[in-house]
């Protein structure tokens, strides 16, 4: 049977690959076969990545450290793998951060932190890698939003968390609208709670881990590797008429 997750030879941007989700999901696209370009700030962490990926999976790998908020660093990067690759065929826009703390404690900087990185960063990278998908009428960007650019919730305070990953969604559905017809297709996905070096310190508290088991249907965080055949699937040719689509993957958090 034909494998319909087969990337060989295709190549693959990820933002945020230092840590965290980003790295799992390059090592899904390595493993069926993608090239990457890793993207973070931290060179040193991206290196190691680059290394052990390309070890592991016999894939090429470009580490390039970028600020995704720096329009002319992410003009830099895109450059970097048109003359390293010749082509870009998915984007994934994983780098975010998370400011937590009462709404009305918030300060200007935190709010406007949290739109640059998650918002704005998020369409830098898609306008930019995006460009290149247009002149080859063919690409999948995939912005990692979250469950809570979907709802709000009485758990952990992140107003302007809520307000970037919220705009996210809505991004996804706007880019999915103009480029759709041109091959390019725009989808997100939401995940739940995950352990990531964001989400530690709250998720090993026992009262988290109790209120998670009454909020979410399957009653556990999500694990490593539960996102990755939704990204697969969004990444692969076999997602061709999937677009514009905010794909929760949360353990049903977001259904009650």
């Amino acid at each position: 049977m034909k494998d319909l997750f087969d990337l060989t030879g295709q190549v693959a941007v990820v933002t945020g690959a230092s840590t965290g989700l980003g790295v799992q999901m390059a090592k899904a696209l390595a493993a069926k076969g993608a090239n990457l370009v890793l993207m973070a700030r931290r060179q040193n962490l991206l290196d190691e990545n680059k290394e052990a990926i390309e070890k592991e999976f016999g894939v090429k790998v470009l580490a390039y450290a970028c600020d995704i908020t720096d329009t002319e660093k992410v003009r830099s990067a895109v450059a970097a793998t048109m003359a390293e690759f010749g082509r870009v065929d998915i984007l994934i826009n994983t780098a975010g951060t998370g400011a937590v703390a009462p709404a009305a404690e918030i300060t200007d900087e935190q709010f406007n932190n949290e739109l640059q990185i998650d918002l704005f960063g998020t369409f830098v990278c898609a306008r930019e890698f995006g460009k290149e998908m247009l002149k080859a009428h063919y690409g999948r960007i995939i912005n990692i939003s979250s469950m809570y650019g979907l709802v709000g919730n009485m758990a952990a305070t992140c107003a302007p968390y809520h307000a970037a990953k919220g705009g996210v969604v809505n991004l996804t559905r706007a880019l999915a609208a103009e480029w759709g017809k041109e091959g390019v297709t725009v989808n997100s996905i939401c995940p739940g709670y995950f352990w990531t070096p964001l989400t530690q310190s709250t998720l090993e508290t026992d009262w988290f881990k109790e209120y998670a088991k009454g909020a979410i249907p399957v009653g556990r965080y999500g694990e490593e590797g539960e996102l990755d055949t939704c990204t697969l699937f969004l990444a692969s040719p076999a997602s061709a008429y999937v677009n514009g689509q905010n794909i929760a993957v949360d353990g049903g958090y977001t259904c009650i």
